[in-house]
């Protein structure tokens, strides 16, 4: 597994924001023995005029053994800036890219809107897929919205895409919100077999009444069975994102690298 393992750089956005922060947590991220980070919220690549370019960026990786398997993007550049956004994948190395996020307009338009969504989106996941680029959704709870009943079952917003998005439509799972959102995290995964290059992961931890994200195997998310379960569904990537951290970022992605390192998951 630990080839497989990636640190989604949203967990230390804040120590992103200048090229040295940069090159320096990068160089922390090896050191601890990921083999790859996902590139997010990170402040010295933002801007009109930003202070990392996608070669500086891609310079650095290399410097340090890593791999960039995927990025967050805005909807607004990919579908309006395609070329611009494929030659930023192709500097970067890299072939995945999602979205964080259904965009507000579509979003406002209920059920619908996310049918509307997946027909949009279909031309430019077209656009991306011809370059080697491929193209993916982020959830987080509210996707898991009910819709109403199919066959019997209930029924959200997020069976749109996993029911009428296609092959290309990918989803970039986060288990932690599908879990926050009362879905079994492993029954979404089965559903979605093929279509999930990169998964993000979290634990959940109770703190008296409170639910906090945590490293993964500090909370009671059910690991043994949960990754074994993406191993069986074609996930490629697994990229650890801890929107919050209750201690020092870095230490959380460290004891998160040991606990699925150190475990069997078979």
């Amino acid at each position: 597994m630990q080839n497989q393992l990636a640190v989604q750089m949203y967990t230390i956005r804040d120590f992103l924001k200048t090229a040295p922060d940069l090159a320096q947590s990068l160089a922390r991220i090896s050191q601890m023995g990921y083999p790859a980070v996902q590139l997010s919220a990170v402040g010295a690549m933002n801007g009109d005029n930003p202070e990392v370019s996608p070669a500086q960026a891609r310079k650095m990786l290399d410097d340090n053994g890593l791999k960039c398997i995927a990025t967050h993007r805005s909807w607004d550049d990919l579908a309006n800036k395609t070329e611009q956004e494929i030659e930023f994948h192709r500097t970067l190395g890299c072939d995945f890219t999602a979205i964080g996020g259904i965009p507000g307009p579509y979003k406002e338009r209920g059920a619908q809107g996310y049918a509307d969504f997946v027909r949009d989106a279909a031309p430019v996941i077209e656009k991306l897929k011809a370059a080697g680029i491929r193209f993916g959704y982020h959830n987080h709870a509210f996707e898991f919205e009910r819709t109403g009943f199919k066959d019997g079952l209930p029924q959200t917003l997020f069976d749109t895409f996993i029911e009428a998005g296609g092959p290309d439509f990918l989803l970039e799972l986060d288990l932690y919100w599908v879990g926050h959102a009362g879905i079994n995290p492993e029954r979404i995964v089965e559903r979605s077999a093929g279509r999930m290059p990169v998964i993000h992961i979290k634990d959940k931890e109770m703190v008296g009444n409170e639910a906090h994200m945590a490293p993964i195997g500090e909370g009671n998310l059910d690991w043994k069975n949960l990754l074994p379960a993406c191993q069986k569904a074609g996930v490629e990537w697994i990229a650890i994102e801890q929107d919050t951290c209750r201690r020092d970022p870095f230490d959380c992605l460290k004891s998160s690298y040991d606990f699925l390192t150190q475990n069997s998951f078979e």
